[in-house]
């Protein structure tokens, strides 16, 4: 029996496996491990500033390299994902990461701690769309919602922990010592899935198309990076933004021309034709919308708890750790909620939190208490927390298998466009409308009271685009739906077939 055929035969029942629970623990423990680092080194930027002898600007590359490499490879792990084994696939990603770690944790400078992020980036981006992948494939339909909502702990808790962490070992060691204390653990899980990762899934070969590589290097990069530079218009002018979106755009543009030319021979890099299915490109939109919030608020909330409302550094972390441990807490409740009931009864009750969260978020003055920022964060971290294992399911499970890989890098690949579209829109807003209240005489703090009430009350404008989105989403998106024209393959091109979704 090969390979494909045990996956489908196993993945059939109503319980997975126990190689397949293995593979999705195992997934699950190194997704947290990688994403957790993601967020640990805004807090450090004082640190790095001080034993480096560099710049706020400088130091910043820190976490800005980082999104910027994301941005870069996730598109091309669809590819990855389907050349590679599972298990091959898993060992990249961690050796990256692990290398990534070491390299971070002895560089001499500024220069070799930047490419040690590069690398723990590139694989940390393998990493969310091979796990998303693999529960997608091992999993039944009917408990997908369940082990979904696992990922939505890993993807909420492990950010919130990150900045509480390294405040911790920052209060009491170097900088260094947030890489010292994470390479034991990255080794470990390298170790263990070189030692148990069973092998899910049949490689099928492809040949690697580099001008769909370097046009997409082009146009993911050029977006982030100039949407991350919006923040510091007001001080570098804007054509220091402006030229790398229209750059990115331009390579987008060749990008997506390309892969609808290559789609015709199954040799796409990304196979767009995930955006054929309804229930997808839906659920996509509302993932950009909820990550634009999610984004912009987690930049903004410190920015106004600190400069405000003169609340420390480590108290700011403090108040909105809460909020993703909420999400954590929630995230598996959903996920049983969403086997039962479907996408939309949790969407839209989910879309309705979020933006009345940040319409509280646009009435926060000087005035405003902590408690009430805890409040606020917290009912964002609720509706959040509604929306993100559905959006994840319901979009992917609207994929035929073949796609899975795919639909995930697709999934990655928005979050971290969105994201810094979120950060630039939200810094953007503040940070003209505080610059014009100063010209006009107002001190640093009102200013930059009116500029967060400016960038929560359009934010909050463009969290109502997510409710009538919600709404039109179907109850339960087909499991076996295909797109009009988009046969599907069969057995012989080694992918694995959809779980409970028969060919059409």
């Amino acid at each position: 029996m090969s390979t494909v055929d045990r996956v489908t035969t196993d993945a059939t029942p109503e319980r997975m496996a126990p190689r397949d629970r293995l593979a999705v623990g195992l997934l699950l423990f190194s997704a947290f491990v990688v994403i957790l680092n993601e967020t640990t080194m805004g807090v450090a930027v004082p640190h790095l500033m001080r034993d480096l002898a560099i710049t706020a600007s400088a130091a910043q590359w820190v976490t800005a390299a980082f999104m910027l490499t994301m941005a870069v490879v996730i598109p091309i792990t669809g590819f990855v994902i389907r050349r590679v084994t599972t298990r091959t696939a898993f060992l990249a990603a961690m050796g990256l990461f692990t290398l990534g770690t070491l390299v971070s944790a002895l560089a001499p400078g500024f220069v070799v701690l930047l490419l040690g992020r590069v690398v723990q980036a590139s694989g940390t981006a393998i990493m969310m769309p091979l796990l998303t992948t693999t529960v997608m494939t091992v999993a039944p339909p009917s408990r997908r919602g369940r082990i979904m909502g696992n990922v939505g702990v890993v993807i909420s808790v492990a950010p919130a922990l990150g900045p509480t962490i390294s405040g911790a070992v920052l209060g009491a060691a170097s900088w260094r010592f947030l890489f010292v204390l994470m390479l034991p653990i990255a080794a470990t899980a390298l170790v263990l899935g070189w030692l148990r990762l069973p092998t899910l899934n049949e490689p099928r070969y492809a040949r690697v198309d580099v001008a769909s590589v370097l046009m997409s290097a082009v146009g993911f990069g050029g977006l982030v990076y100039g949407l991350s530079r919006f923040g510091e218009a007001a001080h570098t002018g804007a054509l220091a933004a402006w030229a790398p979106i229209v750059v990115g755009a331009a390579g987008l543009s060749l990008f997506v021309a390309r892969q609808l030319w290559l789609q015709r021979t199954d040799s796409a890099l990304l196979d767009l034709r995930t955006f054929t299915y309804p229930a997808f490109t839906l659920g996509i939109a509302l993932m950009a919308l909820s990550m634009v919030a999610m984004f912009g608020t987690v930049i903004l909330l410190p920015m106004f708890a600190q400069n405000v409302l003169g609340v420390d550094a480590l108290t700011t972390g403090l108040l909105l750790l809460p909020g993703g441990l909420l999400m954590g807490l929630l995230a598996p409740w959903v996920g049983r909620a969403y086997d039962k009931v479907g996408p939309r009864p949790l969407l839209v009750p989910g879309t309705v939190l979020v933006s009345a969260s940040v319409w509280t978020m646009s009435r926060f003055d000087a005035a405003t208490l902590p408690v009430h920022v805890l409040l606020a964060h917290l009912l964002l971290a609720a509706g959040l927390s509604l929306m993100f294992t559905p959006l994840f399911t319901s979009a992917l499970g609207a994929l035929p298998a073949r796609l899975y890989s795919f639909g995930s890098a697709t999934i990655g690949t928005v979050q971290q466009v969105a994201g810094a579209a979120g950060t630039a829109l939200f810094v953007t807003l503040m940070t003209a409308t505080a610059l014009a209240r100063v010209e006009r005489g107002a001190d640093d703090v009102a200013a930059t009271a009116a500029g967060v009430h400016t960038a929560f009350t359009v934010g909050a404008v463009v969290t109502l685009l997510a409710i009538p989105a919600a709404l039109a989403l179907r109850t339960r998106p087909s499991e076996d739906a295909h797109a009009p024209g988009d046969a599907p393959e069969g057995a012989a091109d080694g992918e694995v077939e959809a779980v409970g979704a028969p060919h059409a």
